[in-house]
């Protein structure tokens, strides 16, 4: 979940080096560091917490050279210390790493019989302690690199920069991604396209098991098997002026507010014949002939997984097991040829999910991803890929990404139905026409954003809060509580209404908040049945509902927060939004740290 850079550069390379980690900070933030060669010497700088720390260090000890790596930290192994802060160094060598290496503790205790002693608490030192070792017995820089790479085990994109080479970058993937960036007599290298966009727009993806030896004017790429092998260079399209905050106070609130248009997006790509109907790229899926779904996924994409379990088979009759991916394959789940295997990630680059779907290749007929890079590892392993066009989210805390899954999500339920005879053609245009208007319902709800902040002020004093919904509510419900706990460090839990009674209601008394997410819908007076609990034990409701819902709740609830009407099978992606803001204003009203909270990161690339 790291983010690492390196640069072979014209100029000097620190400001450009810090600028790249910028962009790659939603990867973590618990310290920071770069390194560079100067006339043949290598030197580093690092810092602790945010990267404005190291950037004020350089201020006042600037770092010369033209050559450099550099990396961003979400702590793994060891504490966020200076110590244990990258680019990890050993004599003439220092490497970045974003990974983890699983054999470390055996190489480790090679070493330490060699005479090497650790000094810090990582797996990463141990990289660089290795190299260090083979320079050491006489081999060049790029042999010492590939001795070193094949002795790890794990998962790792790697960089190296050596003492005395100001034109060479060693590079290595296995696991995590790593992109190579092609400039004029430049060249970069990237955890992803985002950090690199403003310096190239000219990519090479490396694949699974390559080792890049990148210099100013070549790149060369070494496969698994020790050939050589060519990567193509693709020209990326990156909107690097949507990389900012765009007049709002935090990446999340803009990007909460972008959802109308990020969806509008959605629908421009997939819907064709004046939107009556839905295109996939390629050859599309075959639903026809599939009898069951696997969909594997992991946090938030995992309740948008649960939401499109009830569209499936509510619409399509197509039965759907859903799976955390982190569990998915430790229990080698039996997969059909008969089935096809949805994987939903927003980066495209979630190890577990990616593991999940290593596990479903030549097991399951078909598989299909949902992603926000479609060049990423997933995206580029699945018989098809369907990209959400969210745009960049820097928020660590996932929303229009979430809400662009689920209307993808939706249209393949949509498209399933059709070809399974469920709905005809004008059934699917009429419930298409609905979908179109979701944008303009999405603007109406974004209107309630000064009555959120009113609710989200008295829940920044509680200690707790519970979320309640039933039906297309219930991943919502989970979905909400997680943004609670995420943004504000307020402990939330969520349940499908009718469990209250089966342990939950224990927890209600008068200082409890209760958020109800329940349009009035066919299952609307069940939940007023749990919310007369609730409020019969001194509970404090906080009910998100439509007009009619708000009129038939009656009396006693605390607060009400109202939507515009809108079609059942759409309010997932509509209240999502008040779920999102209540989450967001209570983490402001609190005074977190709405964009980068503690102990998380965006892409969670380790295992």
């Amino acid at each position: 979940m790291c983010g690492i850079v390196g640069v072979l550069g014209h100029h000097e390379v620190a400001p450009i080096l810090v600028e790249a980690l910028k962009r790659l900070e939603y990867r973590g933030y618990d310290s920071a560091g770069i390194a560079t060669v100067n006339e043949g010497a290598l030197d580093r700088r690092r810092a602790v917490g945010k990267l404005v720390n190291l950037s004020d260090l350089l201020v006042h000890d600037p770092l010369a050279g033209k050559a450099g790596i550099g990396h961003t930290r979400w702590a793994t192994h060891g504490a966020p210390n200076l110590s244990n802060t990258h680019p990890h160094k050993a004599g003439p060598v220092a490497v970045v790493h974003n990974g983890i290496i699983e054999n470390y503790r055996e190489l480790r205790a090679e070493l330490a019989d060699n005479g090497v002693c650790h000094s810090t608490e990582t797996d990463t030192e141990t990289v660089a302690l290795l190299a260090q070792q083979h320079l050491a017995a006489g081999l060049p820089p790029r042999e010492a690199a590939l001795r070193t790479i094949g002795q790890l085990e794990g998962a790792y994109a790697l960089c190296f920069l050596f003492h005395g080479e100001e034109n060479l970058l060693v590079a290595a993937r296995k696991g995590s991604p790593l992109a190579i960036g092609h400039g004029r007599g430049e060249m970069f290298v990237g955890s992803d396209a985002i950090a690199l966009a403003p310096l190239t727009d000219r990519i090479t993806y490396l694949e699974e098991g390559d080792c890049a030896f990148v210099t100013r004017d070549d790149l060369e790429i070494i496969n698994s098997s020790g050939d050589r092998a060519n990567r193509p260079v693709t020209k990326i399209r990156v909107d690097t002026a949507r990389v900012d905050k765009g007049g709002h106070r935090h990446f999340m609130a803009k990007e909460i507010a972008e959802q109308p248009t990020v969806i509008g997006d959605v629908l421009n790509h997939y819907l064709v014949d004046e939107g009556r109907d839905i295109a996939l790229p390629g050859d599309g899926v075959d639903f026809a002939a599939i009898d069951r779904l696997v969909m594997v996924a992991c946090g938030t994409a995992h309740y948008a997984c649960m939401t499109a379990k009830y569209w499936f088979e509510q619409l399509a009759g197509l039965p759907v097991d859903v799976d955390i991916a982190s569990e998915f394959r430790y229990r080698d789940p039996p997969v059909s040829p008969d089935s096809a295997a949805v994987f939903v990630s927003q980066s495209g680059e979630t190890a577990d999910t990616l593991a999940a779907l290593r596990y479903c290749e030549g097991r399951a007929g078909q598989l299909l991803s949902v992603v926000n890079v479609t060049q990423s590892s997933i995206a580029r392993e699945s018989d098809l890929a369907l990209p959400i066009h969210a745009g960049i989210e820097i928020g660590v805390a996932s929303t229009k990404a979430f809400t662009c899954q689920l209307t993808v999500l939706l249209l393949l339920a949509l498209k399933a139905a059709r070809a399974r005879g469920r709905i005809d053609a004008e059934d699917l245009a009429d419930r298409l026409s609905a979908l179109r208007g979701l944008p303009s319902a999405l603007n109406h709800a974004l209107e309630t954003d000064m009555m959120i902040q009113n609710v989200a002020r008295r829940l920044a004093k509680t200690e707790d809060v519970l979320f309640l919904g039933r039906g297309l509510m219930y991943p919502l419900a989970l979905e909400g509580s997680l943004k609670m706990k995420e943004i504000s460090y307020i402990h939330a839990e969520a349940y499908a209404s009718g469990e209250l009674k089966h342990g939950p209601i224990a927890l209600i008394d008068g200082k409890m908040p209760v958020v109800v997410i329940a349009p009035r819908d066919g299952i609307f007076e069940k939940t007023i049945s749990n919310m007369q609990e609730v409020m019969a034990r001194n509970g404090k409701i906080v009910l998100i509902t439509d007009p009619p819902g708000a009129e038939a709740a009656g009396d006693g609830v605390w607060q009400t927060l109202v939507m515009p009407r809108i079609d059942a099978m759409l309010a997932p992606i509509l209240y999502a939004v008040p779920a999102q803001l209540l989450a967001y204003h209570t983490a402001v009203a609190k005074g977190t740290d709405v964009d980068q909270p503690r102990n998380l990161a965006k892409s969670v690339t380790v295992e």
